[in-house]
């Protein structure tokens, strides 16, 4: 039996079970009330549904008893706080060939009160989470009322979506002769215009909808209100027109750089009209910024793509490498200050805000920015739950400076070769900065905003290869250097692209038959031979003779592979995705421990909340 909830009542609920839950650690007398509570959260009676103690045969270590059993739906496995959940997984693993075939379970749960495995066994996927982010992933959990769950390629598929609208756009524009640099242009604006509208830069949701509905059914004249939209957008209040129209004036001042700049007033009919009011309509709350990625590949050529090796990254793969890059020794660090009970307590808390804030980030290879972007959001999210022990928003009465974020998106440094996708990545960085300023405002029920922007990501447009790094981001300030530099292997590589390795490599002769990824391994050693770093590759660069090419010139002064991801299929959500096998590899100067990820559960001490 299921009781019809919406999806506010389930947040409600679950954000009350983790609560009434928070301080419970051991398993004994506990797991069976957890989990009637638990079903309760989606409206779903346990009993009649799901048994417990369910008798099982396991193959070779006699019978077993499944702690949460419901048929063709879900086991799961319960253990007390700390225990290692992948054992746990293991353990249910084992449950299956001793059930029906007709009955066994799609999704798996391995749990400890506090914290949560799930995995889906037809889509092939895990989700790792804590009890206190339960509220944000319930729609993992839509199975339970008998609907389609969603995962956190969601996000993904409708960023594509979105991206697949602008990308009509754009095509519209550029079969009517409407000049390519300024559709590009028109596009970043635009995106980051619905993007606004919908999350809460702009201070009536709908407004913009409003303003472009209120055109001639043509499109004869959408084109001119866009543009004296961005000139608006682009002017403070205090230096516009006195007489512009009500609808046009209630628009905030944005920025002066986002917004600059003239562009060639679009002409549109009454098709691409259409599919921009169509775009309006679209719910860009649940868009990531990783969407401007996605739209640079919507816009480019599949020649285009091929030629300069670009590919989506999902975030999954991003967290593989910015994960034990930096962020997991942060959260340790984080989480050793907060068990602290001294006096000292609150200092260290202060000192590793202003840490996090002197960071600097560096991807020599950022494309529209996926790394920077996601890089960003993590740092946010540590910052912010340091803030919220320095500032418990229980017992905070407002949000003041004491408590305002230090991390801002200046701290993060790009190189990339394509203009568009410089800008895209530039911009997106800001649209990160909103929704993590709109986590603070939620958390402390209060409205922070950085309305009109001020900093930003300085992402540079240039060759990575015949650029000094130095210039966008000096070695000594440098912290991390991550990315995903181009796929391109020794044979596809241009005449310029083997020049240039051969050029940065020093190998004489022919060169050698390094991959085009490998500049980017060799150029990171020279550019800050004490800052670590860590690249997605194609993993010809593990094998045969690049090996003893390569590595030599890596593995020097210290310097040693401080983590590692076996190879793996690439996967994307981009239109056009790269079928290759890739190695993330990480490397740092003396490194305190190493670590080889041979499949994804081996991840089991990283956490990352709503991936």
């Amino acid at each position: 039996m299921r009781q019809h909830l919406t999806r506010h009542q389930i947040r409600a609920n679950a954000a009350k079970f983790a609560e009434d839950w928070k301080a419970k650690k051991h398993e004994r007398g506990e797991a069976q009330t957890f989990y009637n509570h638990f079903f309760r959260v989606f409206g779903v009676r346990r009993l009649g549904n799901a048994v417990f103690e369910k008798y099982v045969d396991r193959i070779d270590r006699g019978r077993g008893f499944i702690d949460v059993y419901w048929p063709k739906t879900l086991i799961a496995e319960h253990k007390s706080v700390g225990a290692d959940l992948d054992k746990a997984m293991e353990q249910a693993e084992e449950y299956l060939p001793g059930l029906e075939q007709d009955k066994r379970p799609q999704f798996m749960l391995a749990c400890d009160f506090q914290n949560f495995l799930l995995v889906d066994l037809d889509a092939r996927k895990e989700y790792r989470f804590k009890l206190s982010e339960l509220p944000d992933r319930t729609e993992l959990f839509d199975f339970m009322r008998g609907k389609k769950p969603r995962d956190f390629g969601s996000q993904e598929q409708v960023s594509v979506k979105a991206s697949e609208l602008m990308g009509r756009v754009y095509d519209s524009l550029r079969a009517n002769g409407y000049p390519e640099q300024d559709a590009a242009r028109l596009l970043t604006k635009m995106t980051f215009c619905f993007f606004a509208d919908d999350t809460g830069i702009f201070d009536t949701r709908g407004m913009l909808l409003d303003y472009l509905e209120n055109t001639e059914d043509d499109g004869s004249d959408l084109g001119p209100r866009l543009v004296d939209l961005f000139g608006v957008l682009n002017t403070p209040a205090d230096g516009r027109q006195k007489n512009l129209p009500a609808e046009l004036s209630a628009f905030p001042y944005v920025n002066g750089d986002l917004f600059a700049g003239s562009l060639a007033t679009p002409r549109f009919d009454a098709a691409t009209r259409g599919t921009i009011l169509k775009a309006a309509h679209f719910n860009w709350e649940n868009v990531s910024p990783s969407i401007f990625g996605t739209l640079f590949q919507s816009v480019m050529s599949a020649g285009e793509r091929r030629g300069t090796g670009a590919h989506y990254t999902t975030e999954g793969n991003i967290l593989k490498v910015i994960g034990p890059l930096f962020m997991d020794g942060l959260r340790a660090e984080f989480e050793k200050i907060k068990a602290r009970k001294d006096a000292g307590r609150k200092s260290a808390l202060e000192k590793f805000r202003k840490k996090l804030a002197g960071l600097k980030f560096f991807d020599p290879a950022c494309g529209a920015g996926n790394f920077l972007i996601i890089a960003y959001r993590e740092i946010r999210r540590l910052e912010l739950e340091a803030i919220t022990q320095l500032y418990p928003p229980d017992i905070t009465d407002r949000f003041d400076s004491a408590g305002m974020p230090r991390v801002n998106v200046d701290q993060f440094h790009g190189l990339e070769i394509n203009w568009y996708s410089a800008k895209i990545a530039e911009t997106a960085m800001w649209m990160m900065d909103h929704l993590m300023n709109n986590e603070i405002s939620q958390v402390y029920s209060d409205s922070y905003v950085r309305i009109p922007l001020k900093k930003k990501a300085k992402i540079v447009s240039a060759d990575a290869l015949e650029t000094d790094w130095n210039k966008v981001l000096p070695s000594a300030k440098c912290s991390y250097i991550f990315g995903n530099p181009p796929f391109a292997g020794s044979k596809v590589m241009s005449k310029k692209q083997r020049a240039q390795v051969k050029k940065i490599a020093k190998l004489g002769g022919s060169g050698g038959t390094l991959d085009y990824v490998a500049a980017w391994f060799i150029n990171a050693t020279r550019y800050a031979p004490g800052t670590p770093f860590g690249f997605v590759a194609a993993n010809s660069i593990t094998q045969g003779e690049q090996v003893g090419q390569l590595w030599p010139l890596l593995l020097r002064d210290g310097r040693e592979i401080s983590f590692a991801h076996k190879s793996f299929v690439w996967d994307s959500e981009a239109s056009g995705k790269a079928h290759v096998h890739v190695v993330i590899i990480g490397l740092a100067k003396n490194p305190q421990k190493r670590i080889l990820f041979v499949r994804e559960r081996e991840r089991a001490h990283a956490t990352y909340p709503r991936i």
